[in-house]
């Protein structure tokens, strides 16, 4: 069972493991309804090519700033991994804000991953290597 934690802040934190792994049609449907549903734009998602993050409601601030929209929950992402035009999701966090209005890591990730009729639960997996213990670039004894 993949890993949850609650950090200081009261967020819910899981590391996706396996990773989730969306091919590069599955990748394609849901970048695109994300950038349809964009906050700036009156939708709900704020995504970069690291971050997906889903607010309560659009962004109404001043300029195209957040204003009065509270961040719901993120999904880390990898493009281009494992491979090109793949995207891997391997992390995903609920906000406390997220959490009292009901909101759990499974929810968030299958709001983003239903425009490519997946969820969470039924995405392909990938496992991810993790990173290795001892920097392979810093030698014993310097500093």
């Amino acid at each position: 069972m993949p890993a949850r934690a609650t950090d200081r802040s009261g967020d819910a934190t899981r590391i996706i493991r396996p990773a989730a792994v969306l091919d590069e049609r599955a990748a394609f449907q849901v970048l695109e309804q994300l950038r349809r549903l964009d906050v700036e734009a009156g939708g709900v998602w704020n995504a970069t090519s690291v971050l997906w993050q889903r607010y309560d409601r659009a962004w109404d601030g001043i300029g195209g700033t957040r204003g009065s929209a509270t961040l719901v929950g993120s999904i880390a992402v990898m493009y281009d991994s494992p491979h090109r035009h793949e995207i891997t999701i391997y992390k995903a966090t609920v906000t406390e804000a997220g959490l009292a209005a009901g909101w759990a890591v499974e929810r968030l990730c299958d709001d983003a991953l239903i425009w490519a009729r997946l969820t969470l639960a039924t995405c392909p997996r990938a496992e991810l290597a993790d990173p290795p213990v001892v920097d392979p670039f810093r030698q014993p004894g310097r500093g």
